[in-house]
């Protein structure tokens, strides 16, 4: 009997620790940038690991100073490599989240390579035209402000003078 009590109690501890962690991951990603802000709405409903890391990673300071280093006009803008030239990462690989949620402009996705389960610490937020990406990369969040700053950004791959993440953080 008390080996099964220390079972019940031991289960409703690791519940209790998960919800904390699901709660600390979620809310708002803001992103300072020499555009202005974008704030980025977190999905840990879709992707509760990757919400997690770039928690982790903005908390860290990991993104302070990052540029925009590959923005294509009426697709995308991609940022989250150290090296600013869409190779690097932080050296932490996640295995892929895939859902259904439909990509459209302001939707945030993950950058991988080839291997679905490449993904790191780059990501890309969607102007249009990224529906074909639908359940082929991660969705972890959400542009809830500051679409208008996206656009401001600089084109290129990468651009002549690229824009940066001045600071990442966690507000809410």
């Amino acid at each position: 009997m008390s080996f099964l009590k220390s079972l019940t109690v031991g289960a409703l501890l690791f519940i209790m620790s998960q919800s904390a962690t699901n709660a600390a991951s979620s809310g708002t990603l803001l992103l300072e940038t020499s555009q202005g802000q974008i704030e980025i709405e977190m999905l840990p409903d879709l992707a509760p690991n990757h919400v997690a890391r770039i928690s982790e990673l903005a908390s860290s300071g990991f993104y302070d100073g990052i540029i925009f280093h590959r923005i294509i006009s009426g697709f995308m803008a991609q940022t989250g490599d150290p090296t600013g030239t869409g190779m690097g990462g932080s050296g932490q690989k996640l295995e892929a989240e895939f859902t259904d949620y439909k990509y459209r402009e302001g939707t945030v996705g993950m950058a991988r390579s080839m291997d679905p389960n490449s993904g790191d610490s780059q990501f890309f937020i969607c102007f249009d035209g990224c529906g074909h990406l639908t359940g082929q990369y991660t969705v972890w969040g959400q542009v809830s402000k500051g679409m208008d700053v996206v656009y401001k950004l600089a084109v290129g791959e990468p651009p002549a003078n690229p824009d940066r993440i001045v600071t990442a953080s966690m507000i809410d």
